[in-house]
């Protein structure tokens, strides 16, 4: 009986293991990982972004002297911040690391990604690289030669308006953003994708399309976006450290529409050009009209139930609170960088988890953090 209980059990273990190393690649590796993390670069390969001459950050005269009141401190707790950091008039206001987090340490951006993404495609524009947002994305996509692909324009891309047939679904096992994440081969990825519904129409929130503008700017620049986005961004603001973006295999490709990873620091001053109009330290790195452009509502486009998009420009978000006109890129996770024009302020955190967004596309955690730093500005 137990001979046979055995060679059960045996043959049983020898099936699963067999069912296992069957299952595609990604799904074997989200299956075993279960989660996504802001440590997740550590997981994957990884291409360095290189900075040069470190800027350091000036600290405002009132540096860290206000504290956080009990009631934030509460839910930066419950969605469980690792760093929050408000900088005013290029000078940080106040900053503040918890669960051993510090200045240095790396997060990931996840979806915040997407605005660095949109700063380069302004780049490539100033360079003359591109020649207009509105070139169709085939000029520098040699897979989308047919002529099914010929009415989709960069700034399509820029808007999320595609078309393309893609599930950006975060449960999913088997949803295409999944096989992105865990994948080796994403290129071979997005450019499978058929057009669902004619581009430049309907905003449609995909990471395919972010994936694609970055195939479009290594075609445009001749170098790996890492490299691109050391030359034009990551030196010129100075940052403070080297930022990893992750591959989806070995010297494979950047996974950009995610995965820039950084501190709360650095991200803070990529917030502060976009603040300061695509100048840092006196430098020119994008410029001023496209960064207003990106930053304006796509207003010609509607959403699934005919409403009108304010709420998105080229990669980044927008909203209007307590009067403000607020920019911002955020991550699936609640990694935001909030830029705040009126009153001079960029906002950072990042951490584990954030409130889902309701109908009007608005997490509702982001409130929590704008209030918080609002409060510190002015010492109530």
């Amino acid at each position: 009986m137990k001979v046979k209980q055995t060679r059960a059990i045996v043959l049983i273990v020898l099936i699963l293991a067999i069912s296992w190393f069957l299952l595609p690649y990604y799904l074997r590796h989200a299956l075993l990982y279960q989660h996504v993390g802001i440590e997740d670069h550590s997981l994957f390969h990884n291409r360095v972004v290189k900075t040069d001459n470190p800027d350091p950050w000036k600290l405002h005269s009132f540096y860290n002297r206000n504290s956080l009141h009990d009631t934030c401190l509460t839910q930066f707790k419950q969605y469980e911040t690792v760093a929050f950091l408000v900088a005013v008039n290029d000078s940080i206001l106040h900053e503040e690391y918890w669960d051993g987090y510090s200045d240095t340490s790396y997060s990931n951006s996840f979806s915040m990604a997407k605005s660095i993404v949109s700063v380069l495609i302004g780049c490539l524009l100033d360079e003359g690289k591109i020649r207009s947002l509105e070139q169709p994305a085939s000029d520098y996509i040699p897979m989308f030669q047919a002529e099914e692909y010929q009415q989709i324009k960069i700034r399509d891309l820029l808007t999320m308006s595609s078309g393309l047939d893609w599930d950006e679904s975060y449960s999913g096992a088997f949803s295409r953003t999944t096989k992105a994440y865990y994948g080796k081969d994403l290129p071979a990825l997005v450019t499978s994708l058929k057009p669902a519904e004619a581009p430049g129409r309907i905003f449609r929130y995909k990471s395919c399309d972010t994936q694609l503008l970055a195939m479009i700017i290594e075609k445009a620049s001749g170098i790996s976006i890492s490299e691109y986005a050391s030359r034009k961004l990551w030196q010129p603001l100075g940052a403070g450290h080297d930022a990893l973006w992750s591959l989806d295999h070995e010297n494979g490709t950047e996974k950009a529409y995610c995965c820039f990873n950084s501190n709360a620091r650095d991200f803070a001053r990529f917030g502060q050009m976009v603040l300061d109009s695509g100048v840092s330290g006196g430098l020119r790195i994008v410029s001023k009209e496209y960064l207003r452009q990106a930053t304006s509502s796509a207003s010609w486009l509607k959403n699934a139930d005919g409403k009108t998009c304010d709420w998105y420009g080229y990669h980044f978000w927008k909203l209007t609170y307590r009067g403000l006109a607020i920019n911002y890129a955020r991550g699936i996770l609640g990694q935001y960088i909030f830029i705040i024009p009126e009153v001079e302020m960029v906002i950072v955190r990042l951490g584990h988890k954030r409130k889902e967004p309701g109908n009007d596309y608005i997490p509702e955690d982001v409130y929590v953090y704008i209030d918080a730093a609002l409060s510190l500005e002015s010492g109530k």
